[in-house]
């Protein structure tokens, strides 16, 4: 399965995508605003369990890796996780390489997931977590037009701190 934009296209993972995903869990850079940096074990656990078979009614996440068209670069991960079958609500997560930062990619990445979900899923609510630090993040989920329904004290823990994360939300737009 594949979703394509103008620059990048999202491509179901595969065995191929191991290298990207542990280098973004295992990077504590890239990790500051999500977990404490995985252990290349814990890594490939999450890794395969990302692997499994998807439908509309599976507990785990569908996850894609974000290719470049051009030079078919492989330039973060995203998925969705659909966490309430009933009210048809789903969590959203991406994580971008350093070389892909900065360039609107996280923006058309997200962008397509948000159009699956809402076209092809039939979801109503995205939900998104990010740190109270993670400015970027929250940044580019406000420019796509999720809104701030709280935020979560203490929420998390990273480099033995407790963090605040911000909840964000986008519903399916009425027709």
């Amino acid at each position: 399965m594949e979703i394509v934009g103008k620059r990048i296209k999202l491509e179901k993972f595969t065995q191929s995508d191991w290298s990207v995903f542990k280098e973004l869990y295992t990077d504590p850079k890239v990790m500051k605003h999500v977990y404490d940096p995985f252990t290349e074990d814990v890594a490939r656990e999450v890794f395969e369990s990302r692997l499994e078979p998807w439908n509309e009614n599976s507990d785990g996440w569908l996850s894609f890796s974000i290719n470049d068209l051009a030079s078919e670069t492989k330039l973060g991960i995203i998925g969705i996780k659909i966490t309430k079958h009933s009210t048809k609500i789903a969590e959203v997560g991406f994580m971008l390489t350093g070389k892909a930062q900065g360039r609107g990619i996280a923006s058309e990445s997200l962008g397509l997931l948000i159009q699956y979900a809402f076209d092809e899923i039939n979801l109503n609510k995205l939900v998104a977590i990010c740190s109270t630090k993670n400015h970027g993040s929250y940044n580019l989920l406000e420019k796509l037009g999720f809104v701030r329904e709280g935020c979560l004290v203490q929420n998390s823990i990273t480099n033995n701190q407790y963090v605040d994360d911000y909840v964000y939300a986008l519903f399916k737009p009425a027709i």
